[in-house]
């Protein structure tokens, strides 16, 4: 049998949505598509964001939408086949992150993370369905080590990623038929923008990454561009006989 080759890559090409591709792990993992030789369609909500994320590359088109809004997943499929005429992988990056203890729960903030993490992706996947049949494509979901791993006072944040990671197994079951590979990566606490958008100050934020640090028996935060190269191995062709799976990318964490 002839094996492929490890060192070349199978994106070259290929058609790639990313969400949430305006900072962090969305950036990087833009980034590393267009790299890689695909053409990419980086989706946010801020403008000006995904701008900056398309100078890196110019196979990056910068594509600005709330996929949590009506309509908002439709318009990016959209998008992205009127610009290229197909779609290879889709990458539902967009995620909202939600300190919210039960004694501070609202009916607005429930729906919002719910929205943003479980119903957004869900459609983007639906409306892409269509044309990854025809390319035989990858989903990767990006979840959290707290889709599958506790954490006091973020009950329902960890609860929409372990959604996430529960759709991730059942689109794996139900597309496989149509050759269409359904993974995950859950990363850790890693460098991005999401503390700063849940509304928390700079002194909670910079203890929460020092505490958060300490947790790791890595003993660091993550970098988006280690999360990044894990999601472009799970799209990646060289991976064809890897699908339902949840690849946690944390330092250590949820082995405490």
């Amino acid at each position: 049998m002839i094996r492929p080759n490890p060192s070349t890559s199978h994106l070259a090409d290929q058609v790639v949505i990313v969400t949430g591709a305006g900072s962090g792990i969305g950036r990087a993992t833009a980034a590393a598509f267009a790299t890689a030789g695909a053409r990419v369609l980086g989706v946010g909500r801020r403008a000006e964001a995904l701008t900056a994320t398309a100078a890196l590359h110019p196979a990056i088109a910068a594509f600005p939408a709330d996929v949590s809004q009506d309509g908002g997943p439709e318009a990016v499929i959209e998008a992205a086949v009127e610009r290229w005429g197909r779609i290879d992988v889709l990458v539902n990056n967009a995620g909202v992150f939600a300190a919210m203890p039960l004694s501070q729960v609202t009916g607005p903030r429930i729906t919002q993370v719910l929205a943003t993490n479980v119903v957004a992706p869900s459609l983007l996947a639906g409306a892409a369905l269509p044309y990854l049949k025809v390319s035989r494509g990858a989903i990767v979901n990006i979840s959290s080590t707290f889709g599958h791993r506790p954490a006091a006072g973020a009950a329902h944040y960890g609860a929409s990623k372990a959604a996430l990671e529960q759709l991730t197994r059942s689109w794996a079951l139900e597309l496989a038929p149509d050759g269409i590979r359904v993974n995950a990566v859950a990363p850790g606490p890693t460098e991005s923008e999401a503390l700063t958008a849940a509304g928390l100050p700079d002194t909670v934020i910079d203890q929460v990454k020092i505490d958060e640090a300490a947790a790791i028996p890595l003993g660091r935060r993550g970098d988006p561009a280690e999360i990044a190269t894990w999601i472009l191995r799970l799209a990646d062709g060289h991976t064809a006989w890897l699908t339902g799976q949840v690849l946690t990318v944390d330092g250590g964490l949820e082995l405490t």
